[in-house]
């Protein structure tokens, strides 16, 4: 009865909210902000009206609608590598931006919109660009990342006290496309985000907890959103080669130059070798292509369309037992099953289409196709189960996925006072066919231990409104969830029946800006993930969608034009939960926990073309209802930080070194095992000229010994009398340097 009455109340205040609202004001400019080169539109663009208060921030179609007492009035224009621009008003009017230095001055403060990380992001892009994909998270202030299968697996992500594993509490999606795998054959949520051509990154933007309504599913530590380039104002080829018989390759080629803002399209492609640092070879290859379209249909509707295939194959030396290590059975960099590694591929195809009325109200839609292909060979306990053989497992899986999101969009003026409306529906449905967890010798197949089919469809609705009035802006949303899971075992005649669920999630954000120096915030919300659909129906459907409850107290401050500070108290309760453990094919209840810390992000510039930045993380992660000493999460980080000093110019030389450090936290329940902390420093300088740039880049600079992937795990060794659990790792790459030739033309 309870589920009932959330659903009768949700639906109640979708509708409320979406009833038609009558504007007070009968005078508005509307227009788009884009890049004067490429006519890439710009996001979060300050549109002012010149001698009053009235702003407004461009969407991500760099769109604005601006409300004017009088036509005859002038706007000006700005955004953050960008000279600000002055145009006199008028409809339909197109406004053309030209680059220009980085200048942590074009950051403003205003309640014109809600603050979002996108914009610090294009300054943290700028002065540090992306090496690669795994470079795209770590842009993330205070997400880490760990890879311990030579590459080609998806990260194991960190963030806000969690130990996400390959992205279960984090949210990853591209162009409106999720990246995250459901009901994954090696795990909840599995984000291999390495289809992705860093280059074609034009944003990211971040939101940390669950306050955001349009984010649903997997979104409870936070999400990252990557947004690529709509248009390109250059081709390049570029080339780069390193240690370890490491090459890449990258091509971007603009096939339209002329009238981009009818029609426009660029196609990318990469490839990737590299051998890797360990004693067994790596032989990791990867291959991506990318292109979009842009069409203009009519002055009101306009159409995207993108395509991507991405497939990789690799060997990995796994997990190394400290013990092996000290006994000098290997090194470092040695492997006890050198057969582990995999391949996989992905193929996605993304149309879009964008409809703006005369009413101020805008119509999105989407329709997304992905392709997906997984297989995975691994060995974490080694001879503890098998003594003769091993115990290598093999996982894979053959999976569809179709989504549709539907938007529609509203803005109205109340005196000074603008709302911004926002309803939406949507669906997810996955279907994958034959995943299997086996075991496996030497990548030959001997016997399964989990195959079936899996069919999960979410289906979405939600609204959302922003109300900005005076200094205050108020930002509230509603979402509703529903689940339908099924599983069909093919190693048992008797099936369990399917599961559905639904679940309401509310979020409220308050924010208030005091002066131009000075921005207060709370955000508060419901969050949740879906637990795996195998792991839904052995449990009778229970505890299916756990709750996550947060909350955030911060505040931005710029006390001076050149350094920008944000500071946030968060609090986060995820309730209890069953764990799909893809490795073991068993089902963990893993109880209720508790998180809470600080966040610190600064950025700081020292001269005109000199930069500092920084991110510190303290997070103190529980369970809750275990013994004292018995609390701890193992792997969850408890103080992260990451910065560095940059030089940044248009021409010639630029370049900067940066850090990331994590201290030393728990392996397991009762810290007993400690998974070492590290501090790695990377170095890049560029000579950059308007036809080419050549460019060296460095790794771990000072060739520090560090634990990349760490892992409390009982195994034994071949010919160990009993097993022995201590702490597993990957070695983090050693020092490493390449250097990059690119010419534009």
């Amino acid at each position: 009865m309870k589920q009932n009455n959330n659903c009768y109340c949700f639906i109640i205040l979708f509708f409320v909210f979406a009833l038609p609202l009558h504007s007070f004001a009968q005078n508005f400019i509307k227009g788009q902000v884009v890049d004067g080169q490429s006519k890439q539109p710009l996001n979060a663009a300050t549109v002012t009206v010149a001698g009053n208060n009235n702003k407004a921030v461009t969407d991500e179609h760099g769109n604005f609608i601006i409300k004017t007492a009088t036509e005859n009035i002038t706007l000006q224009v700005s955004h953050i590598g960008y000279k600000t621009f002055t145009a006199t008003a008028k409809n339909g009017l197109v406004i053309n931006l030209q680059s220009d230095a980085i200048k942590l001055d074009d950051i403003k403060i205003d309640g014109a919109g809600l603050a979002k990380f996108s914009t610090l992001a294009k300054v943290d892009l700028a002065l540090k660009p992306v090496k690669n994909t795994q470079e795209l998270l770590r842009t993330v202030p205070g997400l880490f990342i760990a890879q311990h299968a030579g590459g080609g697996k998806a990260e194991q992500i960190f963030l806000r006290g969690f130990d996400a594993d390959h992205g279960t509490d984090v949210q990853v999606s591209v162009d409106g496309m999720p990246v995250n795998m459901v009901s994954h054959a090696h795990g909840q949520g599995y984000a291999d985000a390495h289809f992705i051509i860093p280059e074609t990154v034009n944003n990211i933007d971040f939101g940390a907890g669950p306050y955001y309504t349009q984010q649903g599913n997997l979104n409870t530590a936070g999400y990252v959103s990557f947004s690529t380039y709509k248009n390109i104002a250059n081709s390049l080829v570029q080339v780069e080669a390193g240690r370890i018989n490491s090459l890449r390759t990258l091509a971007m080629l603009d096939l339209i130059k002329k009238n981009k803002d009818k029609q426009s399209a660029y196609i990318a492609t990469e490839f990737n070798y590299t051998d890797g640092p360990t004693d067994f070879k790596q032989t990791f290859k990867r291959f991506n292509i990318f292109g979009k379209y842009n069409l203009t249909i009519s002055d009101a509707t306009k159409f995207t369309a993108s395509a991507s295939a991405f497939k990789s194959n690799w060997y990995a030396s796994g997990q190394v037992p400290d013990r092996a290590v000290q006994a000098g059975i290997i090194n470092r960099f040695g492997s006890i099953d050198p057969t582990e590694g995999g391949n996989t591929e992905r193929y996605n195809v993304n149309l879009q289409t964008v409809t703006r009325f005369k009413n101020n109200t805008a119509w999105e839609n989407q329709v997304f196709y992905n392709r997906y292909i997984f297989n995975l060979y691994s060995n974490f306990t080694f001879f503890l189960n098998d003594p003769v053989n091993g115990d290598g497992i093999q996982q894979q899986e053959h999976r569809n996925i179709l989504g549709l999101h539907s938007k529609l969009k509203h803005q109205h003026f109340f005196g000074n006072a603008v709302l911004q409306s926002t309803e939406g529906i949507g669906l997810r449905y996955d279907a994958t066919k034959n995943s299997q967890l086996a075991y496996q010798v030497k990548r030959q197949y001997i016997d399964n231990i989990m195959l079936g089919d899996i069919n999960e469809a979410n289906a979405f609705a939600y609204t959302n409104h922003q109300l900005t009035t005076g200094n205050w802006l108020f930002n509230a949303g509603v979402r509703l969830d529903y689940f339908h899971f099924s599983y069909f075992n093919k190693l048992n005649s008797t099936q369990q029946p399917a599961q559905q669920k639904a679940t309401v999630s509310p979020k409220l954000n308050i924010q208030y800006t005091v002066n131009k120096t000075l921005q207060l915030y709370v955000k508060g919300g419901k969050g949740f993930h879906s637990n795996d659909t195998r792991v839904v129906v052995a449990n009778s459907g229970r505890e299916i969608l756990p709750a996550a409850y947060g909350g955030d107290a911060g505040f931005i401050v710029k006390p001076t034009h050149n350094l920008y500070f944000n500071v946030a108290a968060w609090y986060l309760h995820l309730n209890q939960e069953f764990v799909y453990v893809g490795d073991a094919g068993v089902v963990e209840p893993s109880g209720k926990t508790k998180r809470q810390g600080i966040d610190v992000v600064t950025r700081y510039q020292i001269t005109k073309k000199f930069f500092a930045t920084a991110n510190i993380n303290f997070t103190k992660p529980r369970a809750i209802g275990e013994a004292k000493g018995a609390d701890y999460i193992p792997l969850a980080p408890i103080v992260t930080s990451t910065g560095g000093l940059f030089y940044k110019a248009s021409k010639g030389l630029n370049g900067g070194i940066n850090y990331r450090y994590i201290k030393n936290r728990a392996a397991n329940e009762d810290n007993s095992i400690i998974a070492k902390g590290y501090t790695v420093i990377d170095a890049a300088i560029n000579y950059t000229k308007s036809s080419y740039e050549f460019g060296i880049a460095i790794e771990n600079l000072f060739n520090v010994n560090w634990n990349e992937a760490q892992f409390a795990t009982e195994s034994r060794l071949q010919n160990e009398p009993t097993p022995v659990t201590e702490l597993h790792y990957t070695p983090g790459n050693p020092f490493f340097i390449k250097a990059k030739f690119a010419v534009f033309f």
